[in-house]
Formats: C-alpha cells, structure tokens, sequence
C-alpha cells in the first residue's frame, strides 16, 4: 500500500519586470521636474525686475532705519523706530516761508517811501528777513538818539513785527572812523547804544521783550569798502533780522570730564 502522495504547490516564478514601476515612478519624477524647471525659466522678466527691486528696496529700507528695543524685551522683540514725515516738514517750511514773504511786503509798504530813496533795504534770505536802515534816517552824526521823523518809521515796523512770533536781531554798524567821546568811546560802544535804542522802541510799542536781541558789531560787518564816502555811509547802518523759526537741536549733556593721560617721564 503506497501514501498518498501530498499535493506539491507550483514553484512561483520570480517576476522579473519590477523594475519597470520604479523606473517609470523616476521618469515622471524627472518629466514634473523639467516643466517646473521651464515654468521657471519663462518668467516675465519685466514683472522679474519689479519684484527684485522691491525686494532691494524694502531691505535696504529697514538696514537704513534706526532700532530701538524696549526696556525688558527679549532681543527678538526689535522694534522699529518711528520715521518722520518729511512731507509735514515741508508743509510747515512753506506756510512759514509764505508768511515772512506777506510779512516783508507789509514791512517795505509801511517804509515805501525810504525804500524808493535807497534809505532802506528789505531782503529776504535763508535765514528770514533782512531790514537794512540807514544810519541817516535815525541818528544824527556820533549820536544815539532817535531823530523824530525816525519814530514814526519804525512804530510802523514795530505794529508788523508785534503781530508775529519770530525772533528779531537787532544789529548796530559804524563805518572805520574812529569816534572819542564820554559817551562813546570807541565804534563799539556807539554801535550797542544805537541798537539797543531801536530795541527799546520796538518794546514799548508792543513787540514781545523775549523776540527782542541786540548786538553792537562796530565796524568789523562792512557791506562796502571803507575808502570811499558813499562805502562808509552804507556801512552806517541798523539791521533788522527777522529770524526763521527753526526746531532746536537737543542739548548734548557731558556726563563725564576726561583728563588726558599724561606719560611719565
């Protein structure tokens, strides 16, 4: 009696074509990426440009600004500091500029007829307005004293300048001729007095003593040549600034005095 033979499995074969989906898997990879690598290539280069510039821009933008951190913030926490507006700088400059031009114009009309004479000059500079007298107009030779058709000029000037805010220079100038009196001494001395009087008339007629400067210069601020009579009356003068307003810079504090070290012999 023979066993029953057990029923034997067929041998499986080996297939041997595996290969081709992993094959195909990196075909289609490397087809995806040549169309991407494409798709990059043919940018608009116009809309390229722009973005690039941007970019450059708004970097360089935030390299240039200045960073502050607040006390007690992680250093991660950099904050920006806030960016003036040069635009509302502007529109202060401007509305300022238009209102010492309207301001200038008030002053030659209320001095018209010095003007036309050559007896006044009204200039408008950098640094505001410039009202040049001549001496002749409101002193006498070697004196300080007001002339009287002097006053009413310059309570005229005095009721313009009331009316504003900017700070006003007086400046008093002589010619090179020495003068030797009790009173006057020297060119120095002549040319503070004369100064100091057209302040005190701008003050009692209404301008804020606080606007209110005065500056003997003598000699040493000449227009014009000194050799010549027409150069030296030019140079007899009281000049009216009318300074501009401008935002003080802050006051630098020196905490602390360093004494050069010096090496020992």
């Amino acid at each position: 009696m023979t066993r029953k033979s057990r029923k034997q499995r067929p041998e499986e074969h080996e297939n041997l074509d595996r290969w081709l989906v992993s094959y195909a898997d990196f075909i289609t990879l490397l087809f995806a990426f040549f169309v991407v690598m494409y798709a990059l290539s043919s940018i608009n280069e116009g809309k390229y440009r722009v973005l690039s510039d941007s970019l450059n821009n708004a970097f360089r933008n935030l390299s240039s600004e200045q960073l502050t951190l607040p006390p007690g913030s992680p250093p991660a926490s950099v904050i920006p500091a806030p960016v003036p507006r040069p635009k509302v700088a502007d529109e202060l400059k401007g509305r300022q500029r238009d209102k010492m031009r309207n301001m200038a114009k008030d002053i030659m009309q209320a001095l018209a007829p010095l003007v036309r004479e050559g007896k006044v000059r009204v200039l408008e500079t950098s640094r505001g307005v410039t009202v040049e007298i001549n001496d002749s107009v409101l002193f006498a030779p070697g004196q300080a004293k007001l002339e009287p058709l002097s006053i009413s000029a310059l309570s005229a000037v005095a009721d313009v300048l009331a009316q504003n805010e900017f700070p006003i220079t007086i400046e008093g100038h002589t010619d090179n001729v020495p003068i030797h009196t009790p009173q006057f001494p020297s060119n120095w001395e002549l040319s503070a007095v004369r100064a100091t009087t057209v302040l005190r008339l701008f003050a009692e007629a209404g301008v804020p003593q606080d606007h209110l400067t005065a500056i003997g210069y003598g000699e040493q601020r000449a227009v014009e040549s000194n050799d010549s009579v027409e150069g030296r009356a030019r140079n007899r003068r009281v000049t009216i600034l009318i300074n501009a307003l401008e935002p003080e810079a802050p006051p630098q504090v020196l905490t602390e005095m360093t004494a050069p070290v010096q090496e020992g012999r």
